[in-house]
């Protein structure tokens, strides 16, 4: 049964204080500024419990946004492999002013304004990953950590529309001038490490974690055994890749680049990019553009998918952008 108190040394609005105990719930505690609405209130929540449908939203009424994303950066985050960058992006998020909000208060209205107001600044793939990474949050909250609600409110909020595939692939000279910059960088381990991104089409994570037991220059070839899609898997090097390896002053024992992260190497390669005076090239379509030159060099589907690590055909086609030129040459 429900206890009803009246307080009058409470505020207005909280001088009804409402009471439930019930065997098998938890205790249940609510104050209202008139007992009709507490006798209401009281009467709709032990019906909830007689039908056994009744959900205990208090977590989810103290817990905010932003203390989950930072639970789960704490938690989550790091036994991912893309980790490092996920911790970075949720420190960002953190500063959104939504993140005080009470996770029961995260309501589809309310990301709907967070996605119009960041669609302003960023492009329609961005606010997607953010949001496939609050429902992702929010999943974990409800499943193990308790924090019960209605429903993941980020499934009720239409989505923009994703950015077009990227096709810029490297023109002229521009691999020429973008290796000469790469050479001049200070730390002498970022050249072979770029020349291997865009010779072989490895990720920036599966280049900075090769380790030299798993590298045999006489074959030309490094086993990855922890990539991205969760599958080990071989990948040859060019004789160019081969030779700076071999160049390299190392006791041949443990990481091929020690102490190369992949923020460094996106940074370095910013500043890389720049000094070749090259506009509008990012870092991962090198993995564009050496996926399609594997195919411009006669590999077939499957050759490349072992290769490049894609799975699945419609994957590998994102990564793949054969010149016109190059095509109506070999039609004759």
């Amino acid at each position: 049964m429900a206890t009803i108190s009246r307080r009058d040394n409470r505020p207005a609005n909280q001088r009804w204080q409402v009471t439930i105990r019930r065997k098998g719930f938890p205790t249940q505690c609510k104050a209202f500024s008139s007992k009709a609405d507490a006798e209401a209130w009281a009467r709709s929540i032990e019906t909830e419990m007689d039908r056994g449908v009744f959900v205990d939203f208090s977590k989810a009424k103290e817990v905010t946004l932003g203390e989950i994303l930072a639970r789960y950066r704490d938690e989550v985050s790091p036994t991912k492999k893309g980790g490092d960058e996920e911790r970075k992006r949720i420190n960002a998020m953190l500063r959104w002013s939504v993140c005080q909000y009470a996770a029961i208060n995260v309501t589809p209205a309310v990301l709907s304004r967070l996605r119009d107001d960041r669609l302003t600044a960023v492009s329609g793939s961005t606010v997607n990953r953010d949001f496939n990474l609050i429902s992702h949050a929010f999943t974990t909250a409800m499943i193990e950590w308790g924090v019960s609600l209605p429903f993941n409110p980020v499934s009720r909020v239409r989505r923009p529309k994703e950015n077009r595939a990227r096709n810029r692939r490297i023109e002229g000279d521009e691999d020429v001038r973008l290796l000469d910059a790469c050479k001049q960088v200070r730390n002498k381990l970022f050249y072979p490490a770029v020349l291997a991104l865009l010779d072989t089409g490895m990720r920036r994570s599966e280049v900075v974690s090769m380790q030299w037991p798993n590298v045999n220059l006489e074959t030309r070839t490094v086993w990855l055994p922890d990539s991205k899609n969760g599958e080990g898997r071989w990948v040859p090097l060019s004789t160019r890749v081969a030779a700076e390896l071999a160049g390299l002053d190392s006791d041949r024992t443990g990481p091929v680049f020690p102490g190369l992260t992949t923020a460094a190497i996106k940074c370095a390669f910013q500043r890389a990019v720049a000094k070749a005076g090259i506009q509008g090239l990012r870092m991962h379509d090198l993995r564009h553009e050496a996926t399609s030159r594997l195919f411009e060099r006669g590999l077939s589907m499957m050759e490349v998918a072992s290769v490049t690590g894609h799975k699945t055909l419609s994957m590998l086609q994102r990564y793949t952008h054969l010149r016109a030129a190059d095509l109506a040459e070999r039609l004759g």
